[in-house]
């Protein structure tokens, strides 16, 4: 019984995948990517399910790659009315207040967890578009996604993108609907249990337009959830959110990721006129690289600054990054 809701309630999302969208317009390539057409889809699969070959924009190169794992921080920019009812980069029709958002490279469609490290919001978007097309940023959510998130009125917030592995895999066709134990959960933009209100932090530095004080979060207690199965399709492009911890983070400018120390060394003393240049050693996927990294820096709009001086020091991978 778990398994037949679980296939039903698969169908409804990609069915509703027809009618939402997001056709993006206001990016930086990953450095830690070539694309091909999309494969034969599956029964299960979403119709509009494509990867895309590489393409350009604004003299920069992007290479789309399917990324089940993909877990990235960053910034995020939100897009609305310019874009609202124009088609989406896999063909599908954008509607700002539908819970989705655009990436420059990922699989689409694809299902991600997005949470606003500020104030420790997290909604599941649909990723259906391709975008933003400005330096510095790594995901463009659509309006009602950047209201969900607490970030509309700011018009950017430092973020956390984390593709769901089950759930896109099943919309690329490389699972059966009915896949695993785990039934996809979706609610309610404002779930009913016990709630209790927060204040958002006043803007510190941050760019994007201002505008009136947001209403109170909405805090679950306990968080609600329901089966796709129990819901109709109109109810898909509304969201739970979820709220967790709030842990202190900073911004930095990434120039380049290297497997050898002495590159980042010599990298790192050509940059050190730009700002506070170090070297961070990490493992990635069980190999060590070193990070040269600028910062910590102060605000969005610091951190847009030095990361054009960093692209027109040559270093035209260099991204923005949350830690």
């Amino acid at each position: 019984m778990r398994t037949a809701r679980r296939a039903r309630g698969l169908a409804l999302l990609i069915a509703s995948g027809l009618v939402l969208g997001g056709c993006a317009g206001s990016g930086s390539s990953s450095q830690d990517g070539s694309g091909d057409d999309a494969p034969a889809i599956a029964t299960s699969a979403a119709a509009n399910y494509k990867i895309g070959k590489p393409y350009q924009v604004g003299g920069v190169w992007y290479y789309p790659q399917e990324d089940f794992d993909y877990d990235e921080t960053g910034i995020a920019s939100w897009y609305g009315p310019d874009f609202h009812a124009k088609m989406t980069a896999n063909g599908e029709v954008f509607d700002q207040d539908a819970v989705t958002a655009a990436h420059k490279t990922l699989q689409l469609p694809c299902v991600a967890r997005v949470t606003n490290l500020e104030n420790g919001r997290s909604i599941v978007v649909r990723i259906n578009d391709r975008g933003p097309f400005v330096n510095g940023r790594i995901i463009d959510l659509s309006r009602k996604s950047a209201q969900l998130l607490g970030m509309e009125g700011r018009g950017t917030a430092k973020v956390r993108v984390q593709v769901m592995n089950e759930e896109s895999r099943i919309l690329a066709g490389k699972l059966p609907a009915d896949a695993g134990n785990n039934e996809p959960k979706v609610a309610e933009a404002a779930p009913r249990g016990a709630i209790s209100a927060e204040t958002l932090p006043p803007p510190s530095g941050g760019s994007g337009p201002q505008a009136a004080p947001l209403p109170p979060p909405v805090v679950l207690s306990r968080p609600q959830q329901q089966s796709v199965a129990a819901v109709s399709p109109a109810s898909l492009v509304k969201q739970q959110v979820q709220t967790e911890p709030v842990h202190p983070t900073s911004l930095f400018v990434q120039a380049g990721s290297f497997g050898r120390y002495d590159n980042a060394l010599r990298l790192s003393a050509r940059l050190s006129s730009l700002g506070n240049a170090k070297i961070q050693q990490a493992v990635v996927q069980g190999r060590t690289v070193f990070r040269v990294r600028i910062g910590p820096i102060p605000s969005v709009d610091d951190a847009d600054r030095t990361l054009a001086a960093v692209v027109a020091a040559g270093q035209t991978d260099a991204r923005v990054v949350v830690d």
